[in-house]
């Protein structure tokens, strides 16, 4: 998998101060002002895990970004380009194409990212909703989002997130960041997703929201479509988009993560 050169990296520690770091220097490319705020630390006063090695985040998920900080695990936020994220190839399987679509959001990072002693890690997520076999993606727009939502009223679906915990090869050269070694563990976990059979208007009225239109399949467990879910069978932060349970439990068998909180 190819990935994009170097970027420039702006750096912004959200807190009390709001102190900003400068950026640094980028041979060949003069900073990006537009860049700046996309590179993100965010701390808590209290963790019940202490991090091994530096820990990157390659999502702008508000959502993603949250459960991070609910846990109390410190971690830099580098969002990928939009572009870095891959549609579905003819008849891919979808677990296939949620991790490869993770894998992509990594890669698309990691030539951004310092190497230091200890070696960092990134992780990386995708979520899709399969619904008979087919990917649905997010809709854009409120008449793609009724239709979707139309599909889903009265059955039940599937929410696939694929992980990818990517990093330097230790075993290698640490500037190796864009080998398929660089992936340290990828996995996937599904949630089953039951919807009642919602009337039109109400389907309209959630559609022409701003809420659907980003989302995949075109509803937010963790916002107003809530009302249009009637259970999930399985992981509910899986459903809101990363398997929270599954990746504290790789970061700890990884030991990239230990029990403990922050001093």
């Amino acid at each position: 998998m190819a990935c994009p050169g170097p970027r420039c990296i702006g750096a912004a520690r959200t807190g009390v101060d709001s102190l900003r770091q400068p950026m640094p220097e980028c041979s060949g490319r003069a900073p990006d002002p537009a860049y700046r705020e996309r590179f993100i630390v965010y701390m808590k006063d209290t963790s019940i895990f202490k991090p091994l090695r530096p820990l990157f985040l390659a999502s702008a998920s508000p959502r993603r970004i949250a459960f991070l900080q609910v846990i109390g695990l410190d971690c830099s936020v580098l969002p990928p380009p939009d572009a870095a994220e891959p549609s579905p190839l003819p008849g891919e399987d979808p677990v296939a194409y949620v991790l490869r679509a993770a894998q992509a959001k990594a890669c698309a990072i990691l030539s951004d990212i310092p190497v230091s002693d200890p070696l960092p890690v990134t992780i990386a997520a995708d979520t899709i909703v399969v619904l008979d076999g087919q990917i649905l993606g997010k809709p854009g727009a409120p008449d793609r989002a009724y239709a979707m939502l139309r599909s889903l009223a009265g059955k039940t679906h599937t929410v696939i997130t694929g992980c990818v915990i990517a990093g330097p090869n230790p075993a290698g050269s640490p500037h190796d960041l864009h080998s398929k070694s660089s992936v340290l563990h990828a996995f996937s976990v599904q949630s089953q997703v039951s919807m009642w059979d919602a009337p039109p208007e109400l389907l309209h009225a959630y559609a022409n929201s701003a809420e659907p239109l980003d989302k995949a399949g075109a509803y937010a467990a963790q916002g107003a479509g809530v009302a249009l879910v009637r259970s999930i069978n399985g992981s509910w932060s899986n459903v809101v988009g990363f398997p929270l349970a599954e990746l504290v439990e790789a970061l700890l068998r990884m030991h990239i993560i230990v029990p403990g909180g922050a001093n």
